[in-house]
This record gives structure tokens, sequence and C-alpha cells, in this order.
């Protein structure tokens, strides 16, 4: 089945046999000042693939427009006297849509009488300013074009040095060996709940991603010593910025694949107004997958989401959008009533239910003022459900038992505000507060060792943080940028708190070598329920032992340099070392459990903020942009990552896997050269990363006692074997008049290889086994925009 799958996809190419012909499509946007966004009228921007050139001015709101501009690879040059000129290359034209643009000019500080126009490398420069190591800008062409990126951020940034993955069918991301739960994500410059599919409490992944590439623009994906704004973060910081749709037309993107069906609209809300509206659902079921010989299990797996943006600018009161998102999933199981399959697989006689909704709608108002600076605002509110029911199937084959029970509902209001204020072309601030209100109504009850179910969590109310921030950029010469700030994170639960200062340089010793260095104390909230964890006391009385927990903290130090190679490459190195201390272990010496290797749930042990942890390494990316159609990123990356625990011993954490290789490029072939209208898409990723960590199981103590029993002693100091998975893409893009379709077949884990996931303990043969990862997994889908 899989192979004619792969022959239908590529037959299907053949049968276009419509008539090349030339085809054109508008190229508009905006030019504003980076820093101040105030529109920036009479600037110059000039077309450069076409003969004879074709060149624009800004009018006086700052706005161009380019009408019949060939579809195909197109590159734009934006000048202004005064400023930085840009070059935006390779930008896909297609008939389907018009090509929008926000481009934001950098005043340059050099007193110019002319505007001096170089090219230079600058593709995945931070969009904030104030950003100088180990943050990129991502685009949303990467979450589509990568191989196995599947539209999803988190699975796109596996191409980054220092980024490893998680099990396979998951999203979830370890970043330079933390614990996947130290990403924070970001939306509009608010902090958003998990955006995940099939996420569990207390992580930062899932299966999916619940946001549609229609909504995002480009955005900023941080691995460390973030700049001041952002707090309550470990690992990593995505900071997601959403696209406005198209206020001068309607447009509509449809897609239909193995995984289900996506639908989306945008347009204005009526002539000669800039407001805009963009709305995409989808619905799909993995189910489907089964049917086509991909083993998936038993279980009925759903989801669907919606996502949407609405632009309101008004001419006094700043420009309003109102946005969000919701995804609901669900997975359930049957248990099977057949006794001598329960010895074989425990888990065929239980039914079990899991489910995770997630949403958030938030309100934002910007508005300028004539001093060169602006104010942005938001409220959000925002919240999810997580719930977990598992019932055991008696020996009559009709009656069940409860053996596990939870039901975790959470909610947060959000109110910011930001102030940024350009001083002159060589300094600007940005300042802000972020105040949270978390509601939570957290149930979890399990047998345990008991044989009737036992209340691990069950409390309901409210607590509140408090963040606020200042940070300054300031350029001392033309080739030295300083930033500095402070950031104060505050939980009003038990008062804990942190004041953490950040700052970086980056200097320009020629004008194709930098370097750059950044230090950030950085802390993050445990997870709601940890706080909340009931303790049974000798007098049969409850106490709640976690709830003066402190907050989690780590120093960042990183050192970077980046060496340009040519307009189209360049290559980059970074070092770095994290100190985390403050974090939750055991209060038993004798325990080696640290927060540190948590991955998902509320551990309701009673815990204590006196563990530690370190971070180093060093990572290395050689990296082509997308040139005469071809585009590669080689990122390497060497660490070691451990922690202390109650027994004061050093070990591996679970995520310290030693080593990691990344390989992704891509090639696009023209078939009609002239027109320009069908192209094909080859692109791969290939990833060789050192084994997760795991604690050996005790083969002897297991069988004693009919359950696993690991060796403690040599805690995390076995490796899963080398993981190694090679994906394909291939695609086809046709573009018809004011159509464009695109066919895409995904292939993951082509080889089809058998990475082991983890270990087991077998009660029926007395046996330890492994269990392996997802296999081969063909993903075809078809996709019209007009």
């Amino acid at each position: 089945m899989k192979i004619k799958l792969i022959l239908a996809f590529v037959l299907s190419g053949i049968v276009y046999t419509l008539n090349s012909q030339t085809l054109f499509q508008t190229v508009r946007g905006s030019v504003a000042d980076k820093i101040s966004q105030t529109p920036i009228p009479g600037a110059v921007v000039q077309l450069m693939n076409t003969t004879p050139a074709m060149v624009v001015m800004s009018d006086e709101n700052g706005k161009f427009s380019f009408d019949k501009v060939p579809v195909g690879k197109q590159s734009l040059t934006i000048s202004y006297m005064g400023y930085k000129p840009s070059f935006l290359q390779n930008l896909s034209v297609n008939s389907g849509k018009e090509l929008v643009l926000n481009i934001n000019l950098e005043e340059d500080i050099k007193q110019m009488n002319e505007v001096e126009v170089t090219a230079k490398v600058e593709k995945n420069k931070p969009l904030n300013d104030m950003s100088a190591v180990s943050t990129r800008a991502f685009s949303v062409e990467e979450t589509q074009k990568f191989a196995a990126a599947a539209n999803d951020p988190a699975r796109m940034a596996l191409a980054f040095a220092g980024v490893v993955s998680g099990p396979d069918g998951n999203n979830m991301i370890s970043i330079r060996g933390n614990s996947p739960n130290g990403l924070l994500w970001r939306m509009e410059g608010v902090e958003i709940p998990n955006p995940n599919h099939f996420s569990n409490v207390g992580t930062s992944g899932g299966g999916i991603s619940i946001l549609s590439a229609q909504l995002l623009n480009n955005s900023d994906f941080s691995t460390g010593a973030f700049a001041a704004e952002y707090g309550n973060a470990l690992s990593g910081v995505f900071d997601l910025k959403l696209r406005k749709g198209n206020n001068q037309k309607r447009e509509y993107t449809f897609q239909l694949g193995v995984l289900g069906a996506d639908v989306a609209m945008e347009g204005p809300f009526k002539k000669g107004y800039d407001g805009s509206y963009l709305v995409n659902y989808r619905y799909s079921t993995l189910s489907v997958l089964g049917k086509i010989g991909v083993p998936l299990g038993d279980a009925i797996t759903n989801f669907q989401d919606l996502s949407f943006n609405v632009y309101l600018p008004t001419k006094k009161l700043g420009a309003f959008s109102v946005f969000g998102f919701g995804g609901i999933s669900d997975q359930t199981s049957y248990a099977k009533p057949d006794s001598t399959k329960w010895k074989e697989d425990e888990w065929t006689s239980y039914n079990s239910k899991f489910s995770a909704n997630t949403g958030a709608v938030g309100l934002t108002n910007t508005k300028l003022f004539g001093n060169q600076s602006y104010l942005k605002t938001a409220l959000v509110f925002s919240g999810t459900e997580n719930g977990d029911i598992e019932n055991k199937m008696q020996n009559d084959y009709s009656t069940f038992k409860k053996e596990y029970e939870q039901r975790f509902l959470q909610s947060k209001v959000t109110l910011s505000s930001v102030y940024t204020q350009k001083i002159s072309a060589r300094s600007n601030l940005r300042s802000g507060f972020i105040l949270n209100q978390l509601g939570y109504n957290l149930t979890q009850r399990d047998m345990g060792d008991s044989t009737v179910l036992v209340e691990r969590i069950n409390v309901k109310g409210a607590t509140q943080t408090a963040q606020a921030f200042f940070q300054w950029n300031y350029k001392v010469t033309p080739k030295l940028t300083t930033n500095v700030g402070l950031h104060y994170f505050q939980l009003l639960l038990n008062n804990s708190n942190s004041v953490e200062p950040r700052a970086s340089i980056k200097y320009e010793l020629t004008p194709k070598n930098n370097f750059s260095m950044g230090y950030g104390l950085h802390s993050q909230l445990q997870p709601i329920g940890v706080y909340f964890a009931k303790k049974q006391n000798d007098d049969n009385t409850f106490s709640t032992p976690n709830k003066d927990l402190q907050l989690s903290k780590a120093h960042h130090l990183v050192l970077g340099y980046d060496r340009i190679i040519n307009d189209f490459s360049h290559v980059k190195t970074e070092v770095y070392y994290q100190y985390l201390f403050n974090v939750p272990i055991s209060t038993d010496k004798k325990s080696t459990y640290s927060m540190l290797n948590a991955t998902d749930g509320y551990n309701t042990d009673p815990l204590t903020n006196k563990g530690l942890g370190r971070n180093y390494g060093m990572e290395l990316t050689y990296e082509r942009f997308l040139h005469k159609n071809l585009y590669y990123i080689l990122s390497t990356s060497l660490y070691n990552s451990e922690y202390k625990a109650a027994n004061d011993v050093w070990y591996n954490t679970r995520f310290n896997t030693n080593y990691a290789v990344t390989f992704t490029a891509g090639k696009e072939w023209v078939l009609t050269k002239k027109e320009k209208n069908r192209v094909i898409g080859f692109n791969i990723k290939s990833i060789y990363v050192g084994g997760y960590r795991y604690t050996p199981i005790d083969l002897p103590a297991s069988i004693a006692n009919g359950q696993a029993k690991f060796v403690t002693e040599k805690t995390f100091e076995s490796k899963n074997p080398d993981y190694y998975r090679l994906d394909i893409r291939i695609s086809l893009k046709r573009n018809f008049k004011k159509v464009t379709s695109t066919l895409a077949l995904d292939i993951q884990n082509t080889t089809n290889r058998k990475n082991v996931g983890g270990q087991y303990f077998d009660m029926k043969t007395g046996s330890v086994k492994y269990w392996y990862q997802t296999p081969l997994l063909p993903l075809l889908s078809y996709r019209l925009e007009f």
C-alpha cells in the first residue's frame, strides 16, 4: 500500500498537461522604522529580477505596490536615506495569493550623504533587536518546506543546533540538554499555554501543533541567554508573530491529506478600510493512517482546531487586533474481552480515554505616538483541560474497576503592556509589565500501592504572578552594539521571586566577522499542580509540603562567532555554560529524583529546592540560504547535561545525549523556466543523535516484586542506541491562472529504522524488553490557494 501511494504521487505529476502561460501576481506591502514602527514615506523599493527593473516609492503611509509581477522567485531591495538598506531574496511569488510584506528598516548611525548598498547575509537575523545571542528568525516557509516539519514550529526547529527531539509521535524538544518543560511559548508578545494537541500538564509539547501555518508570520526562536522581556523560561523561547489577512481581496486555502482537512479564508471587511480577517479550521483523524497500513495501535485518535486573527485599525485609538486559537483532542482505547491477551499486554484489559483541550483569545492595542514611540497593550484569556480515565475490565468481561482518574482545569487571564521608545539612531529602550491571574481546579486519584483509589491532588483556587522588565539597546559605535536589562518575576502564592540581570554585546570585527556574548539569569514557575500535592501525616491529616517551593533558576553564559562566507552562506559557532539551581528534588536523601528529568505530569511527592544542574557545550552551524534553488543547514552539537540529586551525587540527565548532528537540505527544479509555473521540490532531513539516558531495570528485584524495579545507583547511566532518522519531502507546485496547487508527499523515517524508545519489564516472560518508535510514515497532502 505504501509503494502504491508513492507511485501515485510520482505519476500525478504527469497529468498536468495544460499549456504553459506567463502568470503574474501583485506584490505589495509597507515600510516602517524597525524600532518605532513609524511608517517611512519615500522609501525606494526595487524589484530585482525583472527586465526592465521595476521601481516604486512608498507613499505617505509607507505603503508600496507592484502589479503584474511574474510568478517565481523574486528579490527586493528597500532603501531610504539615513537607513540601512534591506534585501529580501528568493521571495516566493505564486499566482494563487498576493504577496504582502511588512518591511522594517534600521536607522544607520553613520552620517552618510548617500545610500550605500552592500549585500549582507541577514536572513536569519532576529526580529527582536534586543536578542544578540542564541536567537534566530524562522519563516513560515521553513515550517512548510522542511522535511517532516508538518507546518509545526517545534518540529522545524530540529534543524537547528542544540535542539533534540523527544519520542517520535511527539513534538516535544530538549534544548541544550534541558528538560522540554523549560520552553516558553509566546504569541503577539504574550505567554500562551502549550499550543499542541494531545499535550499533558506540565509539558511544552504534544502530538501535533494546534497553530496553523496559515496564521503565522516570521518569528523568533531563542535557545539561551534570552532578552530581558522574556520570563518564566529556562531552556528556550518561541516568540510567535501572527500574519494579518489580506485587506484588499478575499483569498482562500484548502488542504486535504491523510491527516484530515484544512480550510482557511482571509480578506477585507470593506473597500478602503485597512482592517482584515484571517481564520483557519482543521479537522483530522489520525485513524486514517491505520487504514493505509501504518501501525498506530488500537486507539481511536481525533483532533480539531480553529485559529484566527482579526485586525481593526482606527484613526485615533491605534490599531486593535483580536486573535486566538482553540484545539480539542482525544484518544480512546477499549479493553479486549480475552484474558489470555491480558497476560501478553496488560493494557489490553483497560478502557481508557485521554483528552486535552487548549484555547486562548486575546485583544491587543498598538498605539503609535509622535515622539518615535509606541505602546502595545494586550489582554488574553486562556485555559487548558486535561482528562485521563483508566478502567480495568474484570474477569466477567462486563464490569470495570476504576484505577486512575485525573481532571486538570487551568485558566489564565493575562494583562501586559509594553512601551518602546526610540531615543535616537543609537539608542532605544523597551519596558513593560505582565500580570497573570492563574485559576486551577485539579483532581488526581490513583491506586498506588493500595487496593482503592487514593486522592493525590484535590484543590481549587487562584493565585497570581507579576513580571516587569526594562531593557536598553545602545550602539556604542557602528561596530559595537550593547543590550542591558532587568527582569523581575514573582509568584504571589508563596511570594517566591527572582531579580534577573540580562546583558549582551555584539561586535563586528570586519563586515564578515562578528563576535557576540550574552549573559542572563532566568527563572521558571513549577507546574501548578506540584504546589498542591497532598501528603498524609501520621495523625491521618493532610498537608501540602510543596506549597512553598521557590522558582527554579539558571545562569546562562553564551559566546558566539559568526563568519559570513558569501552573500548566501555563513558559519556560526556558539559555546555555552548553564548553571541551574533552586531545582526541585526529593526530600528523601536516598532519592535520585530531579525536576530536570520530568517530561510531563505533576509530581506528588514532597520536594525541596536544593537541586542543582549544569549544561555546557559547543554548537556549529554551516548554513546556505536559498540560492539558485538550493539550501542546506548542517548543525552539530556536542554537550554534557548533569544534575545533582538529594544524595549529593551528580548524574547524567535523561536528556544528556552528548551529541547531535542534523543535515537539512532542499532543491527546487523549475520545469517551465520561462513561465515558472511548475516547480518540483525535494527536501531531506537527516538526524543522528545519541540515545536518551535511562536507569536500568533490576531484573531479579522486578521478578520478585512482580513489577519493574530499577538499579537506582546506576541512575541514567545507560543510553538507548543512537537515534537515526531520514525524512524526505517531495512536492509539485503548479501555478494556474489565479490558483496555486501543491501536491506533497512527506515520508518520515524513510529507511524504516527501528529506533529504540525505551525499556520495560515483561511480567509474562520475566525479562526486560524494548519498545520501538514510529516506523516509516507516509503523509500525502494536496493544497489549493486561490
